[in-house]
């Protein structure tokens, strides 16, 4: 066997490109493999479906995930055994491809893991955040660095130098080369050109469209997008009046942060801008767990101690008990009325009529 040092490694000017890189590598590396070393090692009841696990976490984005996002994890929410295997495999690869770039152990293809996880992110998450749309702002960050060490690889300090050094024929392996960081990629000089400006170009219209779409201030004046990160908002349907004055309707809340749960402090049923029947505060607390047919087991609409609560993407069909029997007439409607003030409306239909 050859024991002659490859071109790569011997290469001053990639060399000390990779050097100049060994910050972003370590970095990009770091944030993936704290992310899964959380749930695997420091903080394991992430990944303990019998506690607040990371399910709850999922279903808070369900308001704002863009590209069909929402519904893949509605579906996994409805499918214990894949939302299970799903939340292990994507930690998995956060810690896998985490440690990976910190040692510079195939490098370009846990680069592409990150770009990846980067991508699912932003789309799923990128919407939260007050100004800064944090959850957004780290993914786009993410996705530049992970496209840069594609290109460039580690060509120092790495693993992939380790083993290059003790087989040098790995530099003859295109598998490698494509794989590992310690050579440049195959690729003669106009191709690699024409494959970094479309990394370039993919990374920019990605990062800067979705900022675009979530908050404006590219093409648009400064928006607070098309679902609020910070303003609580309900999505009524199905609204019901039994003729005995109970109402039945479905409640989804589809907007606001997740860091706070969202309360219904009174609720009324309307006709001609008067209330006929209403639960205030005491009587929403007072509602048993069978008024509430949530669509989902993780976030929740419950009675609480101060009316009905519910977190983020929590959606069910909610009924309010009789108060008082209604006329048969059309025009009813039904208002919430949330703990800062604001009011929903939903129109009722009475039971029974076509």
């Amino acid at each position: 066997m050859s024991t002659s040092v490859p071109s790569g490694i011997a290469d001053t000017g990639w060399r000390n490109a990779a050097i100049g890189l060994l910050a972003v590598r370590f970095i990009q590396g770091f944030i993936y493999w704290g992310g899964g070393s959380r749930r695997f090692i420091y903080g394991p009841q992430k990944l303990n479906p019998h506690g607040h696990w990371m399910a709850y976490k999922f279903q808070t984005a369900m308001p704002g995930a863009l590209l069909g996002t929402d519904k893949i994890i509605a579906y996994l929410l409805h499918h214990f055994i894949l939302l299970y295997a799903s939340v292990i495999v994507f930690s998995a690869i956060e810690l896998v491809a985490g440690l990976m770039l910190i040692t510079g152990l195939f490098t370009r293809a846990a680069a592409v893991m990150t770009i990846g996880l980067s991508i699912s992110l932003m789309l799923m998450f990128g919407w939260q955040g007050a100004t800064c749309i944090d959850e957004w702002t780290m993914a786009a960050a993410n996705l530049g660095m992970g496209a840069t060490l594609v290109l460039a690889g580690s060509g120092a300090y790495s693993l992939d130098n380790v083993l290059l050094r003790r087989n040098p024929a790995l530099a003859e392996r295109n598998w490698f080369r494509w794989l590992g960081g310690s050579l440049p990629l195959p690729l003669r000089p106009v191709a690699y050109r024409n494959t970094a400006l479309a990394l370039f170009a993919f990374t920019v219209l990605f990062n800067v469209g979705t900022y675009n779409y979530y908050r404006g201030s590219v093409f648009s004046a400064f928006h607070s997008g098309p679902v609020s990160p910070t303003r609580h908002d309900y999505a009524l349907s199905n609204g019901v009046l039994m003729a005995d004055g109970s109402v039945s309707f479905h409640a989804y809340l589809d907007g606001g942060t997740p860091e706070e749960p969202s309360h219904i402090v009174s609720a009324a049923v309307m006709r001609n801008g008067q209330a006929v029947e209403s639960w205030n505060t005491a009587a929403l607390t007072a509602l048993p767990a069978t008024a509430f047919s949530n669509d989902f087991p993780y976030q929740k609409f419950k009675a609480g101690p101060f009316g009905i609560v519910s977190g983020m993407g929590a959606a069910a069909r909610i009924t309010l008990p009789a108060v008082t029997p209604p006329t048969m007439q059309d025009g009813y409607s039904l208002r919430l009325t949330t703990v800062n003030g604001r009011d929903f409306n939903l129109s009722l239909q009475l039971a029974g009529a076509p």
